[in-house]
């Protein structure tokens, strides 16, 4: 693991604490992937197999511990406030350094042959965030950059690596922003999703991604609303009261197809580690222009009713 890499090397964020909760300082890295793929594409959320491969093994070389979400929200919450209302701070609330939480939003089928297998060969665990209408399906939700379709995992893919330690999260059911629909609709889409997985694979995810990392202080509400306790944001994040990490809210890295080099660079805490996250916020805040296409009429695949736009000054964070 290359020096000055953000909480890898020390552990040492894992001593700050703020009252109910983490300093956002004081989070492991959330890492999020998308495609790991052969096949180009004009869009910039795939990463080859082969760069895949290195950044994994770079971790597992470091003694890099992944974090599930059970794991991740014991340290965001800690236990149940003892006397006079102070948590109680101690061993239990600091996972052994070094470690970090491996998402993956959409949930592709490539993840099958070319990401899963390397996880479980190297004993790494991941959180994997689906689009349930689409599930077994071509990714008709998206733009098709450079006409290429990417098709999702199935149900019986998904139960599989399940039992393998992949953790099966929501993204929502159709991939809607969340942020440009009206309440009944935003509750719908988290909702049916919710009831999907929890169908499905006979347990209701605790975790959920937000369709483009788009995520305000409504959309928050009616994600715990709908029984989620875990929220995934895009680069931004939020925090909570006091300075605390919001659990709502927990700001990722995306990692894009620039950044192939056996350590991510948005790990790193220099100069060109702040210039690969602000290239990441970058491209996060141009995902809008996806959401503009549908809108359109242009994207080709089935859009939920009830968007609403979102209002000005409205807090969104991607």
């Amino acid at each position: 693991m290359a020096p000055g890499v953000a909480g890898m090397a020390d552990g040492s964020g894992t001593d700050r604490m703020t009252r109910g909760g983490r300093s956002p300082d004081a989070l492991p890295p959330i890492l999020c992937y998308h495609k790991v793929d052969t096949r180009l594409e004009l869009g910039v959320t795939r990463l080859g197999p082969r760069a895949f491969r290195s950044q994994m093994e770079a971790l597992a070389r470091a003694g890099t511990r992944t974090l599930g979400g059970a794991e991740l929200e014991a340290l965001l919450t800690g236990p149940a406030a003892g006397e006079g209302g102070r948590r109680p701070e101690g061993p239990s609330l600091r996972p052994p350094p070094p470690c970090v939480v491996l998402t993956f939003d959409d949930g592709y089928a490539s993840l099958a042959s070319h990401a899963f297998p390397v996880l479980a060969d190297l004993g790494l665990r991941a959180l994997v965030f689906v689009v349930t209408d689409f599930v077994g399906r071509d990714n008709d939700w998206d733009v098709h950059y450079g006409w290429l379709r990417f098709r999702h995992l199935s149900w019986d893919e998904l139960a599989r690596w399940r039992e393998r330690g992949i953790e099966v999260h929501s993204h929502g059911a159709a991939h809607a922003r969340l942020t440009w629909l009206e309440d009944a609709a935003a509750a719908d889409e988290l909702g049916r999703s919710r009831e999907a997985i929890a169908g499905r694979l006979g347990e209701a995810p605790a975790a959920l991604a937000y369709p483009f990392g788009a995520v305000d202080a409504r959309v928050a509400r009616l994600a715990r609303a709908a029984g989620y306790r875990l929220g995934f944001a895009g680069p931004g994040g939020r925090a909570g009261g006091a300075g605390a990490a919001d659990p709502m809210a927990l700001p990722r890295r995306p990692v894009y197809a620039w950044d192939a080099s056996a350590t991510p660079l948005v790990l790193r805490e220099d100069p060109l580690g702040a210039v690969a996250r602000a290239a990441a916020r970058l491209a996060n805040r141009l995902s809008v222009t996806t959401s503009l296409v549908h809108r359109l009429g242009w994207g080709g695949g089935e859009r939920p009713a009830g968007r609403r736009e979102a209002k000005p000054g409205s807090q969104e964070v991607r």
